[in-house]
């Protein structure tokens, strides 16, 4: 007996699932609260992680690929509706470029049912999240790594575990939901 392979290829329907977090995602870019140091305070890191347990990690890591690339074309996506290179490579870069990895990190948390399990998973996420937008923060200031940690990422802490708690809240029931209505597979 031969066993099935997994299809690589994407349904319409997945691209409309995509599409559809790509838009989530920069409606939730433009809630925005601006801080001292121009890192600006977003709810996109609570809807990237959010895709990936919703779309699964192939398909919520392709919805943060797509608005990063959305951005870097310069459709104006990210925070502030600003779009362009100058905004991937410049002080809030690191983080934007994280995106695929928490997306993907949700994913695979979202892939077993206990909560710790996912909590565990998006903590990573934002770890590598915090990681990636303090060292390019870093560069592109010319500033040391506890200089920007304590400019570009301290001041978000408090908000990316509530953030976290949330999405382990909702991410879910929103999935089982979807797939109870025959709308994910």
């Amino acid at each position: 007996m031969e066993a099935k392979a997994k299809s690589t290829k994407i349904s319409v329907r997945e691209i409309c699932y995509i599409a559809m977090f790509t838009a989530i995602i920069t409606v939730c870019a433009q809630i925005s609260i601006p801080m001292p140091a121009g890192v600006p305070m977003t709810l996109q890191t609570f809807a990237i992680p959010l895709a990936g347990i919703v779309l699964g990690t192939r398909n919520g890591t392709l919805a943060a690929l797509v608005y990063i690339l959305l951005g870097a074309f310069g459709v104006p996506v990210f925070a502030g509706l600003t779009g362009g290179m100058a905004i991937v490579f410049g002080r809030t870069g690191g983080f934007i470029l994280s995106f695929p990895l928490m997306a993907l990190t949700a994913g695979i948390g979202a892939k077993k049912s206990n909560i710790a399990y996912l909590v565990l998973w998006l903590t990573i996420g934002a770890v590598i999240n915090f990681f990636c937008g303090m060292l390019m923060f870093s560069l592109v200031n010319s500033s040391s790594l506890p200089v920007s940690f304590t400019i570009a990422v301290a001041p978000f802490i408090p908000t990316a575990v509530v953030k976290i708690a949330m999405v382990a809240a909702l991410g879910k029931p929103i999935r089982e939901a979807l797939e109870k209505a025959g709308a994910i597979v």
